[in-house]
């Protein structure tokens, strides 16, 4: 007779959806569930109704989907959604509810209180968003400090959250950045002769259209460059009717060269990544920038930023801008197009990112965090 531990069975809770839906947290779970399963987990990912439709796979490599109905309402969407997602778990009783972002954090006590046990991944200080009223930051304030107070262990993406999360809440959390997956190079171009689009010769923004990001900035700072031949592709969308979103496309539109590519991903985005001249990502807040971290792991040279998430990449002097400086960004947008980048570079970027952000090891490290809030709970199951 053997022994074996039955599947450590986790449920992800707090985000939109996945494969293929917008935003940084999404993006995370894409990468990091199907690895968890490879690991042994079962893992189950609840989405919302708005943003997977009905007909969607109820299984993608090997994670379960369970949708449930979700308000399509910024400011109280996730608070909503979550509320509903505890009440499942309450009644399905997996060893870990895995809560992601501060959006719905506000029920982690209600799951405690169901005798559940809770991770919490802390991934951006969202009540610092411009987009949010007085209200929802008051929210996503007390969301963060009942979070850290109530869960059984915390996960930040970078060394700035551990910080705010030690000093004032009191807690040590576990740092667990973002991977990134080193592709290989895409050799189509439908999407680069769908926009109009040279390969080497376009500056690229992907990400929701939200003030935080200061995507004006970098209309701003391209106009102000003059890059022959050159063009601007924003790539995203704000998720819901927003004001910053409709004025970022007028502006950019309104520039010789100004491209809005909308929402892409898989083999599109990819392609987009791919041939860019230079990925700019100007935010003024940021937890730990997948989009960023998906640029290098092209190989195309970046700017940044330099608010402390991007400059915990250590990128190099020349690959940061003051941020909101638009005069800045503008001459190294210049240096950029100046200078070129060659396939040696390329590598050389692509090999460095790929040992210092790996998504095996951030599954890795997670599941060390679920076996130790777990374990007391795990059945040992005799087979014979």
């Amino acid at each position: 007779m053997s022994a074996a531990v039955r599947p450590l069975r986790v449920l992800m809770i707090g985000h939109r959806g996945f494969p293929g839906v917008q935003g940084g947290v999404e993006s995370h779970l894409e990468q990091l569930c199907p690895r968890l399963v490879v690991l042994g987990c079962d893992v189950e990912a609840i989405v919302r109704t708005p943003f997977v439709p009905a007909n969607a796979p109820r299984h993608w490599r090997g994670v379960r989907f369970k949708r449930i109905w979700s308000p399509a309402k910024a400011g109280i969407e996730a608070l909503v959604h979550t509320m509903l997602c505890v009440l499942y778990a309450a009644w399905r009783r997996p060893d870990i509810v895995h809560f992601q972002a501060l959006g719905g954090a506000l029920w982690v006590p209600l799951a405690r209180l169901a005798g559940l046990r809770v991770v919490f991944t802390h991934h951006s200080r969202n009540y610092l968003w411009g987009k949010w009223s007085a209200p929802v930051r008051i929210i996503l304030r007390a969301s963060e400090a009942v979070a850290c107070a109530w869960s059984s262990a915390v996960i930040v993406v970078s060394e700035e959250l551990r910080e705010v999360v030690r000093t004032a809440h009191s807690i040590e959390a576990t740092r667990i950045g973002n991977g990134v997956l080193v592709p290989e190079l895409p050799q189509g171009r439908l999407t680069l002769r769908e926009l109009g689009l040279d390969s080497g010769r376009y500056a690229l923004f992907v990400g929701r259209l939200v003030p935080e990001k200061r995507v004006l900035d970098l209309a701003d700072a391209f106009a102000a460059a003059g890059l022959p031949g050159w063009k601007l592709v924003i790539v995203g969308d704000a998720g819901h009717p927003a004001e910053y979103a409709t004025e970022v496309e007028s502006r950019t539109r309104a520039l010789p060269g100004g491209v809005i590519a909308g929402f892409r991903s898989g083999a599109a985005l990819s392609e987009l990544f791919a041939n860019a001249g230079v990925f700019v990502l100007p935010s003024a807040h940021e937890g730990m920038p997948i989009a960023l971290l998906e640029a290098l792991g092209y190989g195309v040279p970046v700017l940044a930023s330099d608010i402390r998430p991007n400059l915990e990449l250590g990128l190099g002097e020349e690959r940061y801008f003051p941020m909101g400086n638009v005069a800045v960004l503008a001459d190294r947008l210049r240096a950029v197009a100046a200078r070129g980048w060659s396939a040696a570079e390329r590598d050389a970027q692509r090999s460095s990112v790929a040992r210092a952000h790996s998504w095996d090891d951030v599954a890795a490290a997670t599941l060390c965090v679920y076996t130790n809030v777990a374990r007391k709970r795990m059945t040992v199951v005799h087979v014979r």
